[in-house]
């Protein structure tokens, strides 16, 4: 095992814990929702102090990781946000485009496969479901509550498996 393999895994999540979404949660209020108007909006996001912090911090003891429920077609905007904002390298594990399941389903898949041949350190999302799910797993778990989130954001995350 290398010096960079044998380092634990921080686990971040994007929106509503890196990147603050609130300006484009707009989208998933309509119905039907616009969701490419919704991910076409995502590299404005303004980034979020706290998640940030924790993000550079833990890069010092640990390898960054991102997960997100965004879907693989924003993968050039998703990187190019990541790098602007000057936050760690790490690979960014996005949803399959066709991936429709529940967050907390994709992301404990992620978290599982991740884990097989690494030491997860910390799981840090705001989807409480997710959270809830990873601790069940037994993850160490930072609940990301730093960032407001619209009733249709959570909705989505859940019931269509959109983000």
């Amino acid at each position: 095992m290398t010096q960079r393999n044998s380092r634990p895994l921080a686990v971040f999540d994007l929106d509503g814990t890196l990147a603050d979404s609130a300006h484009r949660q707009r989208f998933l209020e309509r119905r039907p929702r616009d969701w490419d108007a919704f991910f076409a909006a995502a590299p404005q996001d303004p980034p979020l102090a706290e998640g940030v912090a924790l993000a550079t911090e833990s890069a010092r003891e640990c390898d960054v990781v991102y997960l997100t429920g965004r879907p693989e077609r924003c993968r050039r905007d998703t990187v190019a946000w990541l790098a602007a904002q000057g936050l760690p390298e790490g690979p960014v594990w996005m949803r399959r485009d066709d991936d429709r399941r529940p967050a907390r389903r994709t992301k404990s898949e992620i978290l599982r496969r991740l884990a097989r041949d690494r030491e997860i350190r910390v799981l840090v999302d705001d989807d409480e479901l997710v959270c809830d799910e990873a601790e069940r797993a037994g993850y160490r778990v930072v609940r990301a509550r730093w960032a407001s989130t619209s009733a249709a954001l959570r909705s989505a995350q859940e019931r269509e498996g959109r983000t």
